[in-house]
């Protein structure tokens, strides 16, 4: 059996292991300062490089009783399993993980990416849901 499917905990550890390396390796080229749209155009080429499928501000619906209240982008779907969200903030804000959170809730995607390309680091922080 694979780690994916052993406990919640290690849910699509392979796959969030090749979106994190792929961060670092958009943070080893660019560094901290670029707009998030730059990290995420060139996020999404490492991901193809990786051979992951990876889709780009991806339409979500939210629903209350089966009624849509309200529509996002979200930043990247990776193999319809993984939700990024990306920052690129000077330094790591954790309100940004309830924003994660609320993502995850409305797709029930049940592992989610915040990856932020801040000024001293890449940091990811992988949330279940």
């Amino acid at each position: 059996m694979s780690a994916d499917k052993e406990s919640p905990d290690f849910l699509y550890v392979d796959i969030t292991r090749k979106i994190i390396g792929s961060a670092f390796a958009v943070y080893k080229e660019f560094g901290y300062g670029f707009l998030e749209k730059v990290y995420e155009n060139a996020l999404l080429i490492e991901l193809a490089d990786r051979n992951l499928k990876a889709e780009s501000q991806k339409p979500v619906a939210v629903a209350y009783k089966g009624t849509v209240v309200g529509n996002y982008l979200a930043d990247i779907v990776v193999e319809d399993k993984v939700l990024v969200e990306l920052k690129a903030e000077k330094v790591y804000n954790p309100k940004h993980e309830a924003q994660l959170i609320h993502y995850l809730k409305a797709t029930n995607i049940k592992v989610g990416l915040l990856i932020n390309f801040g000024e001293s680091t890449c940091k990811p922080k992988r949330i279940i849901y």
